[in-house]
């Protein structure tokens, strides 16, 4: 299994990024799939994930309203449209997958595949 995430980037307070996360070698229709974000010295959290089953979303209450996670099953591929961008955002975004036909999981240790991460910059 493999995730690469991109779109990653520097940009000013107010203004927005689309991350997307590329999955090849799982099934992918049958992955729920999540963002996480960690911080210089800080865990790694929760951001947002979406369902396998029903396309149910989750969103950390720090990015409600300004978050949209979705998912493209025709093209193996998860997106993070992330709006209206605060400095404290400032982090490196994570796609996530747990095991296969597992629902959605708050918690980083329940998630079996991670992509390498990329860097999210938000200026004041």
């Amino acid at each position: 299994v493999q995730l690469v995430e991109s779109g990653g980037g520097l940009v000013q307070a107010g203004g927005s990024l689309r991350l997307s996360c590329a999955a090849s070698g799982l099934d992918f229709g049958t992955y729920a799939m999540a963002w996480f974000r960690q911080a210089p010295g800080k865990e790694r959290d929760f951001v947002a994930a979406i369902s396998w089953r029903v396309t149910r979303t989750y969103y950390a209450d720090s990015v409600k309203g300004r978050f949209t996670i979705s998912r493209d099953n025709a093209k193996n591929t998860v997106h993070l449209q992330m709006d209206s961008l605060k400095p404290e955002d400032t982090a490196v975004y994570y796609c996530a997958a747990p095991s296969r036909f597992r629902e959605v999981q708050m918690s980083a240790t329940e998630y079996a595949y991670w992509g390498q991460g990329t860097q999210v910059t938000v200026s004041s």
